[in-house]
């Protein structure tokens, strides 16, 4: 492939979703490669851009200084030309008129800044939008599990939230502060569960659903307690909150940390109306209880989001994983089309092992 010439990218390959999208846009900064995305999401019963996928393009471009073709809603076809001057701004606010998943707006710009060297620190304002949504990573678990694993590489992001948001009106306020590294940053070497001493959580519970004799965060949080005892003789520190948001919602995660750095979590768990929350207290409890029964040190939603960083860093990575899940497998063949390095899948019992050579 001729220097700056546009990478061809199949938007309907792998899982054919709105993952292609913030990953392409994040690592054709990363490594300074134009790409032009087509079909993308031919496969969804409404192909094309969707207003989340049009607002993450557009907030990474503005950051970046970076060309984005002219696009919209339903624009199946798009180029990315990035700033090879690295001119990023230090500062910029994002409004989000929907309910659209901050933490998958972010993702772009999360892969995009393990190359922002030049810069102290940067800052990301946003108005609108959920901490919490279906299928996407909550903030409190980028907070206390992705960004907690980027830091010890070198890359340190904060997320301070001042406000949260829930499906369908969103309205949350988020400042998002990147430090960027000033060193080659470190592998990722993930292997082995070790120790689990605590397992800590927090429980978000709108206030239009908090009532005095109906504690929704204490059901959920005894029925954890309770499955964890049953399972594990582990000790727990699980808070809950009730917080101001325009739409009612509940939003929980539970994570713990070993003693070989190694950081697992349930991902995100909403409450729905079906689910009673004696049942969403179990269910949180048996997938971290899983995890830890089978000594596996990187979760199935932490997974894909360290395969961009395994990659860009120069030395070896390893990490493994209970399966390789379809944003996984997409990650890995998606990278592919930007760097010569190597990966490795081998099977190993109940899990996998995947490594960067």
């Amino acid at each position: 492939m001729k220097e700056n010439s546009l990478l061809e990218i199949d938007g309907s390959f792998g899982e054919g979703g709105g993952a292609i999208l913030r990953l392409s846009a994040g690592l054709s900064y990363l490594y300074n490669q134009p790409i032009r995305i087509s079909n993308i999401r031919a496969n969804r019963p409404k192909p094309g851009l969707r207003t989340q996928h049009l607002l993450g393009l557009k907030t990474i471009s503005n950051l970046t200084n970076s060309r984005l073709s002219d696009c919209k809603v339903g624009t199946e076809e798009l180029t990315f030309i990035p700033n090879i001057r690295k001119e990023i701004n230090s500062f910029i606010h994002v409004d989000i008129n929907t309910a659209a998943s901050i933490g998958l707006l972010l993702q772009p710009i999360q892969i995009a800044s393990l190359n922002f060297e030049d810069k102290e620190n940067i800052e990301i304002s946003l108005s609108g939008g959920g901490s919490f949504g279906k299928w996407a990573p909550s903030l409190n678990y980028l907070r206390e599990v992705t960004y907690k694993i980027f830091e010890r590489s070198g890359l340190k992001i904060n997320i301070e939230i001042q406000k949260h948001g829930f499906y369908p009106k969103g309205g949350a306020r988020i400042l998002y502060k990147i430090f960027p590294s000033k060193r080659e940053l470190k592998p990722i070497n993930l292997t082995e569960l070790g120790n689990i001493d605590l397992i800590q959580g927090e429980i978000i519970i709108s206030k239009q659903l908090m009532r005095n004799r109906d504690n929704i965060g204490t059901r959920i949080r005894k029925s954890i307690q309770q499955q964890l005892k049953r399972t594990l003789k582990i000790e727990t520190s699980v808070d809950y909150f009730s917080v101001d948001s325009i739409s009612p919602g509940v939003g929980l995660s539970l994570w713990a940390k070993s003693d070989t750095g190694a950081i697992i979590s349930t991902g995100t768990i909403l409450g729905e109306r079906k689910i009673r929350s004696e049942d969403l207290g179990k269910l949180a409890a048996n997938e971290i209880t899983k995890y830890i029964k089978d000594g596996i040190p990187v979760d199935n939603y932490l997974s894909d989001q360290l395969i961009p960083l395994m990659a860009y860093i120069k030395q070896a990575s390893r990490i493994k994983v209970h399966q390789i899940t379809s944003h996984t497998q997409t990650n890995l063949e998606l990278v592919k089309l930007f760097t010569p390095r190597d990966y490795l899948v081998t099977k190993e019992n109940n899990s996998f092992i995947i490594e960067y050579l």
